[in-house]
């Protein structure tokens, strides 16, 4: 009896903390992401996935932006992004923006299935693996704008909330 309610009540503390900072944390992960993988693709060469990128970027745009425009161009709204994710400020933008920038990166999942799958569609290379994290991203996003007017995650359970 005694060890549920040590359990019972050590959950609850838990489930709190996690209810108070998870979305911080994931703003701030998020954000850290989209400033490194942004940064790099400023810098020719070191960003694993610049060839991938400007060659979707060059066909979305039928050629129409220099690829090292593009580069430039995607390495600003990715650090944007990351910079206004850890600031907090403007979520819904960001997450408009974040939005924006995503379908660009998935895609090569219809353009260049070749680069994506070594077998389609259950075998992902390297470069596929990259873009599919992506729908974690995505989700992260959709629950971090959930909050974007004040919404907050209620760590009580749903029936201990109806008996109130």
């Amino acid at each position: 009896m005694k060890n549920n309610i040590i359990f019972d009540e050590s959950d609850k503390l838990i489930t709190r903390l996690m209810a108070r900072f998870g979305i911080p944390l994931l703003r701030y992960s998020i954000g850290f992401i989209f400033i490194w993988f942004g940064a790099l693709k400023y810098v020719p060469g070191l960003s694993p996935a610049q060839e991938l990128a400007t060659s979707t970027i060059e066909l979305l745009t039928f050629g129409l932006i220099p690829l090292q425009t593009s580069l430039i161009m995607l390495a600003t709204l990715e650090v944007g992004i990351g910079i206004l994710m850890i600031t907090g400020k403007f979520i819904r933008l960001t997450i408009f923006l974040l939005i924006f920038q995503m379908l660009g990166t998935m895609s090569p999942i219809l353009l260049f299935p070749e680069v994506v799958f070594t077998t389609f569609p259950h075998v992902l290379t390297i470069e596929g693996q990259y873009i599919f994290k992506n729908f974690v991203v995505i989700s992260a996003a959709l629950v971090i704008g959930a909050t974007a007017r004040g919404g907050l995650l209620d760590p009580e359970p749903m029936k201990q909330r109806n008996n109130r």
